[in-house]
């Protein structure tokens, strides 16, 4: 048989996004210049998943003043109008525990909250280029800004921003780059089981990349719809690709196929949010990128083709619900629902997910009216549409009248809800709940849109480190990061804890991949 063409490298990165630059860069810095970054995304998809955020990033920190050196967005005068509490290892830990009901992995978790500070920090050094997230995470409340959710950071320009200070980073370290090359089969020694080397395709011809060391970093398997109704169940095969079409979980079947490679995590769980239901179902485009994200429900409410609300849109800030709440609308009939406003809310939506040039706005100036041309998008049930307004705005009235100093307030959980003593709401809104009585009446049509899968490998929490399943030790050579790490999130996640972990856990890939090249493990 002949030989197919090989190249080698030190170290091999499979993914190009948030957690694969970071695993490189950090394998640059501490000490390896032979380090090769590929993706079986063409060049013009670089950035996988990492492209097609809003670029937010949870992190423990000390206040304002813990922030302010390291983003670029405050002057003077705003920030002496900036409210930003404390975010503690134990808030950070508190909210991961309560939000995964208590199965996240202890030691992953640990890891992540008290390495988030001192990774942001990091990147913050590498050149990107961090913002306070005036735009998503803060409501100006009697002339101050009043940041919420325990969720403060966001990149400039999102994850376009991120991506691009990656590259530059990425070139300023040396490290080399390869794309349309798709990882097949990873080889290891039969004797000491160390890998040795990876077969790909590039451009679908067969190579061979003699290497020390590979760091697996190529996303989950939400692009594939035959493995999202394997593992997430029916209708998930429906579910529309927020992100890259290209995550779809070859890597992950390569490595439990190839090398033993242990799973763990909850495979039937995933990040899923409100997504505009004319969107393209199978891809995310990089041009609208997130703001096909519909994030303000919690303002307004949410009914389903039969005119009946089917969550509590006020149960918890926004940042501790979006990621779940793709899947409530995917349980709908048809897969579809509306959020609905009036014109006391209209003006808080964020600008970049609901104007006109992103979004088909529903306007009406009666919800009779709004009942009418909802029904024209799909709305089964008008009558009931119109029943559900009415018998939600009774309700408010009704715990108005019993608590008539109470304030709305945003930032904060501020009990405002449809339950009183005199009426109560079956399915209640818990916070935040105003009248939905004054025109104009906006609705937007929303489906499921998929962000990543919760499911996969099981590593060392300190090294990154692959665990073989035959062996609970850890594959030498094989670490593991981003969304193919399985035992952080189930069920849910904490809004930004994804980007953080993809940074925490690839710079610890990138260091201990390094220390075993140059012989120091």
């Amino acid at each position: 048989m002949a030989s197919i063409p090989s190249e080698s490298c030190s170290i091999l990165v499979i993914g190009s996004g948030n957690a694969g630059f970071s695993a490189a860069i950090s394998a640059s810095q501490s000490g390896c210049k032979d380090i090769l970054l590929i993706d079986k995304c063409p060049s013009s998809w670089i950035g996988g998943n990492t492209y097609f955020t809003a670029g937010a990033f949870r992190t423990v920190h000390n206040g304002l003043s813990d922030l302010l050196p390291i983003v670029n967005n405050v002057d003077e005068e705003t920030a002496q109008i900036i409210d930003v509490e404390a975010y503690t290892v134990g808030d950070f830990m508190e909210d991961l525990k309560r939000v995964t009901g208590g199965r996240c992995d202890k030691e992953l978790g640990r890891v992540l909250v008290e390495k988030s500070n001192e990774t942001v920090k990091w990147l913050a050094g590498l050149g990107v280029r961090f913002q306070l997230a005036f735009n998503r995470q803060a409501y100006k409340v009697e002339g101050r800004f009043k940041f919420w959710g325990g969720l403060h950071l966001k990149t400039q320009d999102g994850g376009k921003g991120l991506v691009q200070d990656y590259l530059a980073a990425a070139k300023n370290h040396g490290i080399r780059t390869l794309f349309s090359t798709a990882a097949t089969q990873i080889h290891i020694d039969t004797e000491t089981g160390a890998v040795t080397s990876v077969r790909v395709e590039q451009n679908g011809k067969p190579k061979l990349i003699h290497t020390r060391a590979v760091i697996l970093a190529a996303g989950g398997f939400e692009a594939s719809p035959s493995l999202r109704a394997q593992y997430l169940g029916p209708s998930w095969e429906l579910a529309y690709v927020r992100g890259t079409p290209y995550n779809t979980g070859d890597l992950l079947t390569i490595a439990i196929h190839s090398v033993s490679a242990k799973t763990a995590g909850n495979w039937s769980g995933c990040h899923s949010v409100a997504w505009d239901a004319n969107a393209s179902p199978n891809s995310g485009d990089r041009g609208v990128s997130n703001e096909f994200t519909k994030s303000g429900y919690p303002l307004g409410i949410m009914v389903n083709a039969n005119g009946e609300r089917f969550v509590d849109e006020g149960v918890d800030l926004r940042n501790y619900t979006y990621a779940k709440f793709g899947k409530k609308i995917l349980e709908q009939e048809g897969g579809v629902a509306w959020q609905v406003w009036d014109g006391k809310m209209i003006p808080y939506l964020r600008k970049e997910e609901y104007r006109d040039e992103i979004v088909e706005r529903i306007m009406a100036e009666s919800l009779g009216e709004l009942a009418e041309k909802c029904g024209e998008t799909g709305l089964v049930e008008k009558e009931r549409f119109v029943q559900t307004m009415e018998k939600y705005n009774e309700a408010v009235y009704a715990h108005r009248k019993e608590h008539p100093n109470m304030k709305w307030d945003p930032a904060v959980k501020d009990s405002l809800s449809t339950q009183s003593s005199t009426l109560r709401l079956p399915l209640p809104k818990s916070n935040w709940a105003l009248p939905i009585d004054e025109p104009p009446f906006l609705a937007v049509k929303v489906a499921c849109g998929i962000t990543f899968t919760f499911g996969g490998l099981q590593i060392d929490p300190e090294t990154a480190g692959v665990v073989k399943s035959t062996t609970d030790s850890v594959v030498p050579g094989l670490f593991c990061c981003g969304e193919m790490v399985g035992g952080l999130f189930y069920g849910n996640y904490p809004g930004g804890s994804g980007l953080t972990a993809g940074a925490v856990f690839g710079r610890r890939a990138g260091r201990s991949a390094a220390r075993l090249v140059s012989g120091e493990e």
